[in-house]
């Protein structure tokens, strides 16, 4: 094993285990060919900065992103989905695509990894799912910078700064330490074969939806969006939101991304704030009262 890789951990965790971790890595990664290595590496470098960043499952934070790991690859999915839908929408009316370039369908095609990934992630194949969503995210984002290189120089720093805030919340289930991983909800592979082509063919659908009246207002459209990704998500996903600090995480993706998508705005921002606010709200008062009847019981 590479002992570049074992310095990554604190120097007391690595006294006490490094041997154990040098021993694991190299029974895994024996006669494997190089992605194997590749991603045993990886998990070596995810958990080392775990420990690091103090996000492991018996710590605070570590929890704080597991509550949120759900909903910010909810959040990216309805992103995708309604970057894809509104896509073919545009083309619908117009009789054209958007982009006619090889970057402009590498793009798009992007955004149907990231959401073939998220919704991989949420039907219980979560570390897989998550990789996928964020080779997706990260795929949209070199394509973006790509074509704006000729003029990036002149670009303003807040367009490049456009960039971050999608990659960062579709990095944010990554730092979900393995054991807190959400519980498998689709068990079989039929199962996910059929949500896997439900997935894409809901999007078309909605892209196609009544062309001239309300599947053009973007806000419905990306409202249509996150629904069906929490929907998925699910119960065990709102379960693990205990503490305002959880929810607050949690609620986050989805004003960001609904403002970079164009449909969180000035005019918008008050109704989802107190839309979000009422939610937390009642599922506070759900779990009280629960918590109040299986005292009494």
């Amino acid at each position: 094993m590479n002992l570049r890789l074992l310095r990554l951990y604190p120097a007391g965790f690595r006294r006490v285990f490094g041997d154990e971790i040098a021993e694991a890595y190299r029974e895994a990664t024996e006669d494997a060919g190089p992605l194997t290595r590749l991603r045993e590496a990886g998990d070596i470098v995810a958990h080392a900065l775990r420990l690091r960043l103090r996000i492991g499952s018996a710590q605070r934070g570590g929890r704080l992103f597991a509550a949120a790991a759900p909903f910010a690859l909810a959040a990216t999915g309805a992103h995708a989905a309604f970057l894809l839908a509104s896509a073919l929408n545009r083309a619908y009316v117009t009789g054209r695509p958007d982009v006619e370039t090889p970057l402009g369908y590498a793009m798009y095609g992007f955004s149907v990894l990231t959401l073939i990934g998220v919704v991989v992630a949420l039907s219980g194949r979560f570390g897989t799912g998550a990789r996928a969503a964020f080779a997706g995210a990260a795929g949209t984002a070199a394509c973006l910078v790509a074509a704006v290189l000729p003029g990036a120089l002149d670009m303003p720093l807040e367009h490049l700064a456009y960039l971050a805030p999608p990659l960062t919340i579709a990095a944010l289930p990554l730092l979900c330490p393995p054991d807190l991983h959400p519980p498998r909800r689709i068990g079989t592979t039929t199962g996910l074969v059929a949500l896997l082509l439900w997935a894409p063919l809901s999007v078309v659908l909605l892209g196609l939806l009544d062309a001239g009246g309300i599947g053009m207002v973007p806000l419905w459209r990306f409202t249509v969006a996150v629904t069906a990704a929490l929907a998925l998500a699910g119960r065990p996903a709102l379960s693990g939101i205990r503490t305002s600090g959880q929810f607050a995480l949690a609620a986050a993706p989805f004003l960001v991304l609904g403002h970079f998508a164009g449909v969180v705005g000035e005019d918008t921002a008050l109704p989802c704030l107190v839309l979000l606010a009422s939610t937390g709200l009642a599922v506070r008062r759900w779990r009280r009262r629960r918590t109040d009847t299986a005292g009494h019981a």
